[in-house]
């Protein structure tokens, strides 16, 4: 009935018969050396400051205990209450001054339909590495075997360089490619503006608005005089669009930054439209994501 075997039901039962049926185990454990107070002050402690590892919040709590409890006996109380230690997202710093534009904007584009999207060109620029990832990755193995060079990461010396590139999009499709020789600097990026990015844009009719980051290269007086929206980088749809691209082209490795700007190039124009919608469909809900969270970073 129960799929256990005999032995450990006569196990049982023994322990049933030495305890005169008692159901109560009468196994003796080690008492707990924290209290309810104590562990109520090291859940607020780790809650008012969550950068703060277990030995801080130790000694902050226990200062003055003559039998402090160990950093092991901390982490299982934040632990048990579902305080785990985990990496902290990576996003933009936002100033006072940029939540409320944030804010702003995002009210004044909260009721755009498809058709308002699809006036926009998105652009934005990423860096790439030739070889590897700049990013943490994971590996299972079985123990013994770090070093097996299947379970290896392979690294060259200063990341072995890069590729630079400027692209961008509307909702009619993926837009120019074109890659960045050298530093992006305002200089680079108003002879991307004129040649890159205006004959997209007049392409795509009258009303088309082009769309960038608050980056101060984007908005010197170089590139000042044109129909541009600036914005914060987390609120550009693009970013998920570079994502994209470093995922199709992850196993792919390149000898010198010709050979990776083809490689991106390729992957580029290969990227299909119901990407573009899923992304352009998001805007109302990342929109709402910013007013709701008072002008913060946003999961989007």
């Amino acid at each position: 009935m129960f799929g256990v075997t005999e032995a450990c039901i006569s196990q049982s039962l023994k322990r049933w018969k030495a305890q005169d049926g008692s159901t109560k185990s009468q196994r003796t454990r080690r008492p707990r050396v924290t209290d309810r107070n104590d562990d109520r002050n090291i859940l607020k402690t780790s809650r008012t400051n969550p950068r703060l590892t277990a030995p801080a919040i130790r000694r902050e709590v226990f200062l003055n205990s003559p039998s402090p409890p160990s950093v092991s006996t901390v982490k299982r109380r934040l632990n048990a209450a579902g305080i785990m230690g985990r990496r902290p997202v990576k996003k933009p710093l936002i100033s006072e001054k940029n939540r409320a534009a944030r804010v702003k904007w995002a009210k004044e584009h909260h009721n755009w339909t498809r058709q308002d999207w699809n006036k926009i060109l998105w652009s934005d620029e990423s860096k790439f590495l030739l070889f590897g990832s700049d990013g943490i990755q994971w590996v299972r193995r079985p123990i013994g075997s770090r070093y097996h060079p299947k379970y290896q990461l392979p690294t060259v010396k200063h990341g072995g360089g890069s590729c630079m590139v400027w692209g961008a999009f509307s909702g009619s499709g993926i837009g120019p490619l074109h890659r960045v020789n050298g530093i992006m600097d305002k200089h680079v990026y108003k002879d991307i503006l004129q040649n890159q990015m205006l004959p997209h844009l007049r392409a795509m009719g009258r009303g088309s608005v082009y769309q960038q980051d608050n980056d101060p290269k984007h908005t010197s007086l170089f590139v000042k005089g044109r129909k541009i929206d600036n914005q914060s980088p987390d609120l550009n749809p693009i970013e998920h669009l570079w994502e994209e691209l470093e995922r199709r082209c992850a196993n792919k490795r390149a000898k010198n930054c010709n050979e990776k700007f083809a490689q991106l190039l390729s992957e580029w124009n290969q990227i299909p439209m119901s990407t573009i919608d899923t992304l352009l469909n998001s805007m109302q809900r990342r929109c709402q994501a910013v007013i709701d969270a008072r002008g913060f970073a946003t999961k989007y």
